[in-house]
């Protein structure tokens, strides 16, 4: 995760060596369309070195068909992407699907407000923004893992009941706020 005072360098750093270390499946809302070309550029100021991300099977064949590049792979799943059946005008906002499924999708603080928290020295406050973002791509994951039959119900009720648990135990505000916005089925 980092901490607070890492620089920008050592959080690119960090993600991908993570990747070259453990080459996980990456899921993500906008992923493709934002996150990573912003880890592509802010890549290319700091001259970061990531062999294993930009794979696409010449040096290893198993990215060849899966890799974290090409649109229609599973390494990356993009999924607000993937749901729209890859058409721009059936896309939806991570806000209004997580909403839709009753998980609390955006909490105090949206993606246009972070340049300005960010100026203001909010650094906290953006980490426990990205955090509940991330908390709602998982819990639409699941339910896009159950919708694909990799997850039986038992099987999604119980990771969902893991999520719950991390929330009650968790010390952070932000994730008291989440849990409090998010009614028990």
């Amino acid at each position: 995760m980092g901490e607070q005072g890492s620089t920008e360098k050592d959080l690119i750093e960090r993600f991908f060596d993570g990747l070259d270390k453990f080459t996980p499946d990456l899921v993500s809302w906008n992923g493709a369309g934002f996150d990573l070309p912003v880890l592509h550029y802010r890549s290319l100021l700091h001259s970061i070195t990531a062999a294993r991300y930009w794979e696409t099977g010449d040096g290893d064949n198993s990215f060849r068909y899966s890799n974290y590049l090409s649109r229609f792979h599973w390494r990356h799943m993009d999924l607000m992407d993937i749901l729209s059946g890859f058409q721009g005008r059936g896309r939806a906002s991570l806000d209004d699907i997580a909403g839709l499924l009753g998980f609390p999708g955006k909490i105090g603080m949206h993606g246009a407000d972070v340049w300005k928290v960010y100026l203001q020295g909010g650094i906290a406050r953006i980490r426990a923004y990205c955090e509940t973002d991330v908390l709602n791509t998982y819990l639409i994951y699941l339910r896009f893992e159950l919708l694909r039959g990799n997850l039986s119900p038992a099987e999604h009720a119980q990771e969902v009941a893991r999520v719950r648990k991390f929330l009650q135990e968790s010390a952070g505000e932000h994730f008291k706020e989440f849990l409090g916005a998010w009614p028990e089925n």
